[in-house]
């Protein structure tokens, strides 16, 4: 980030701090008797104000910066309302948690209503069988169209900082930053300015590291030593450098996203094994059992090994790893020509290597 940037920052929080107060009243209806409230200040992650519940009613009265984004919330719940404060009383029906009050604060519990049911319906999806891959990628896709609706829409107000989470995971830094270079109304926000500081720094440092990872493409290969599902300790210079195209797949039985890439690398190694091709996995596992019934069970019929230390593993320090699923696709001379082959770029890969 450059100097200036820093500064206007900076700048920019300091005055912040010293910004007007407003007043807030929060009323809450058909709430469950005798639980405890909370309202969060977001910039802070403080509470900064709390109620009992007494016959399904309570009230929350006080000072927080103008504008501030808070969040109510209470014990045993999952679910924070989220709340601008506008300066007009608000009351949140804890039944179906929507709210009144504020045409603002309206608006943003019904994006974040209807939010919230596409993503559950997405989150099913991936765990329902039989769903066909472009019916669950419809689900997702639908997920990340809202988001977008909402940032596109809601360049003249506040709504986006709400949402800044998921509209850096849905949408995507780039989108984002050309809401704010169009003077998008919520780029002055303290909440906004805080989280998108952080993320930059985080997309930043994601950066370094792809780009440290990628540095072994055109390197010999590194050797290690594991064991496999017997006991047995193998080198992978016993599978990797003898004239055969070799993917090296780093994976768990715990991870999601690996059970979803692995039908690519299943089709990968049908499609291509008896023309030279093979595969051997490296288990970020921590326990035999689950690495095991995963092999079965995701139907992996290639050489296997693991040290079973989790992210201790010798995989990870060697090459080194810092999420999975990950790969390295290695030449019969034992050279890494390509990492990180996901989905269809695997397929589209060794269609081009192997003739």
């Amino acid at each position: 980030m450059k100097k200036n940037l820093i500064l206007a920052t900076l700048a920019l929080v300091g005055a912040v701090a010293c910004s007007p107060k407003g007043a807030y009243t929060v009323n809450g209806k058909n709430a469950p008797e005798g639980i405890t409230v909370y309202l969060i200040d977001k910039f802070s992650d403080e509470a900064i104000d709390s109620a009992v519940v007494s016959a399904g009613q309570f009230t929350l009265k006080g000072q927080a910066e103008e504008n501030a984004l808070l969040a109510l919330t209470h014990d045993g719940t999952d679910w924070n309302t989220l709340l601008f404060n506008d300066g007009k009383p608000v009351t949140v029906n804890m039944e179906d948690n929507t709210v009144s009050g504020s045409a603002l604060n309206e608006k943003l519990t019904a994006y974040d209503l209807e939010a919230s049911k596409l993503y559950s319906d997405a989150v099913k999806a991936l765990s329902t069988e039989g769903l066909s891959e472009d019916e669950v990628q419809e689900k997702i896709d639908a997920v990340r169209d809202y988001y977008k609706e909402i940032l596109d829409d809601n360049k003249d107000n506040l709504i986006p900082v709400a949402f800044i989470d998921a509209l850096y995971s849905m949408v995507g830094s780039e989108e984002i930053g050309e809401a704010v270079s169009e003077g998008a109304a919520f780029a002055q926000h303290p909440y906004f300015v805080k989280y998108k500081e952080q993320a930059d720094a985080a997309e930043a440092r994601q950066k370094a590291a792809e780009e440290a990872k990628q540095k072994v493409v055109g390197q010999p290969f590194i050797d290690l030593e594991e064991a496999d599902v017997n006991g047995k300790m193998h080198k992978l210079s016993e599978y990797v450098g003898k004239g055969k195209w070799v993917l090296v797949d780093f994976w768990a039985s715990w991870c999601g996203p690996c059970e979803r890439e692995m039908p690519y690398v299943v089709e990968a190694y049908e499609k291509y094994h008896k023309k030279g091709f093979d595969i051997v996995g490296l288990s970020f596992d921590n326990s035999k059992e689950p690495w095991v019934a995963a092999i079965k069970d995701w139907n992996m019929p290639w050489i296997h090994l693991s040290d079973l230390k989790g992210w201790q593993t010798v995989a990870s320090k060697t090459y080194g790893v810092n999420s999975i699923p990950d790969n390295l696709l290695i030449a019969p001379q034992g050279i890494i020509v390509a990492r990180g082959l996901r989905g269809k770029a695997l397929g589209d890969k060794l269609e081009e290597v192997i003739k």
